[in-house]
């Protein structure tokens, strides 16, 4: 990939091929010409509506082909906040008002309790509208214009420092911190994850992480199109269709939390036909520890290296990652520094040396440039032109970073 810095310009260094960009089961192919021409027709549709640069739509919508292309095309000209299509009304009151959300966007057929609340909140409401036989991943937008007042418009592609993706994040000592991540953020994510798995044309992600989540968006969807590789996009993870969906896709890698890697090893035994049609070069984990004896089972199972790899939404997900032979794999480790600087940090700011244990910090052009609203957060989290990541642990004489625990106590459920 190359240094592009907006998502416009990774679109069009990709956008004029006929190679396949998104898959879906049982629908027509959509390639990279026609996801470039949908990223701008879309991006066209949203100014027209009055959304323009850095305008929040907040994005209710199922897994899918179309909520990968609605997530690639609005962060290429407005800003895109997608919720769990699964909150209730009051998860929705929330984190409408929270974000400030010029719009919300939902399918054509939605009951979601949002639009209620969108009702509520004075929110224009936009359908996306999917035509019978369509290749998967093509939509266009129904809404009523929204009325801006006196409020300027910036339309077209953003810059690489607009805001392209903003996501709340919390543990449970404190109230959810906005996240905004730029277009500088999401492009250089999205190469660091094509550099470190080596992404090619050749490749075909199979997506079964959600949607609203950064390791989806970014490890499966962003990484992909900018490698130019085909997305086979699921509609959310189900451990009794995976291998229906791998026989189909025939995908040459998947990026899945410890859990769903486990419920995939139960369904094997019923599933040895498929497992032996399988050609993965390799299988991702993130976003939870990974124990070594499923690590283990995954690639006696699969015939191929398990990469596992450390990421947070701050980070616009990828940190350090083990690596593709004839790299090292250590199990136990979440791998070496891969895209950002990594140290280890002590509580007065001192650089600690290999084997101390510390707090991990980091620092590149794939961080944050701060939490929104949240100076308390900001003068805690970052020191020195460094982030705090708040996750203890230390780095051997290698660089490969092992996690010890959390300075501050969160709940991890399934990653």
């Amino acid at each position: 990939m190359l240094d592009v810095k907006t998502l416009i310009d990774l679109i069009d260094t990709v956008g004029n091929s006929d190679d396949i960009a998104i898959r879906a089961h049982e629908r027509n192919p959509l390639i990279y010409s026609a996801l470039a021409a949908q990223v701008k027709t879309t991006l066209g549709a949203l100014n027209d509506l009055g959304i323009g640069r850095n305008d929040r739509v907040a994005i209710v919508l199922p897994n899918g082909p179309e909520m990968a292309t609605a997530f690639l095309a609005i962060a290429t000209g407005a800003t895109a906040a997608p919720l769990n299509p699964g909150y209730r009304a009051e998860e929705f009151k929330f984190y409408l008002e929270d974000l400030n959300a010029c719009a919300l966007l939902v399918d054509e057929n939605s009951e979601s309790p949002a639009l209620e609340i969108a009702n509520q909140l004075d929110i224009p409401v936009l359908r996306l509208v999917v035509e019978e036989g369509v290749p998967a991943g093509s939509f266009t937008l129904e809404g009523e214009t929204i009325d801006s007042g006196n409020r300027k418009i910036e339309t077209g592609p953003g810059s690489a420092d607009d805001i392209a993706l903003v996501l709340h994040t919390s543990g449970t000592t404190s109230r959810p911190k906005i996240v905004p991540l730029s277009q500088r953020n999401l492009c250089a994510s999205a190469r660091n994850i094509g550099s470190t798995l080596g992404l090619s044309k050749e490749d075909c992600c199979m997506n079964i992480m959600p949607l609203f989540h950064i390791h989806g968006l970014i490890a499966a969807v962003l990484s992909s199109v900018a490698a130019g590789a085909s997305l086979y996009a699921t509609p959310g993870f189900n451990a009794l269709k995976v291998f229906t969906w791998v026989s189909d896709a025939q995908p040459s890698w998947y990026t899945a939390v410890p859990t769903m890697h486990q419920a995939i090893l139960s369904r094997v035994v019923r599933n040895k036909e498929i497992l032996e049609q399988m050609k993965l070069r390799f299988i991702r984990s993130s976003s939870s520890s990974l124990a070594p004896q499923i690590m283990e089972e995954l690639e006696s199972t699969f015939g191929c290296p398990v990469i596992e790899s450390y990421g947070m939404t701050e980070a616009t997900h990828q940190m350090a990652s083990n690596l593709l032979p004839p790299g090292k794999r250590k199990a136990g480790t979440v791998g070496v520094a891969a895209g950002p600087e990594i140290c280890v940090m002590d509580e007065q700011g001192k650089i600690l040396t290999s084997g101390q244990t510390g707090e991990f910090v980091i620092r590149g052009d794939n961080v944050t440039p701060g939490y929104e609203n949240n100076p308390k957060a900001n003068a805690e989290g970052f020191q020195d032109g460094w982030f705090r990541t708040g996750d203890q642990g230390f780095m051997d004489s290698e660089g490969y970073v092992t996690i010890t625990g959390r300075l501050k106590e969160i709940i991890n459920r399934g990653g």
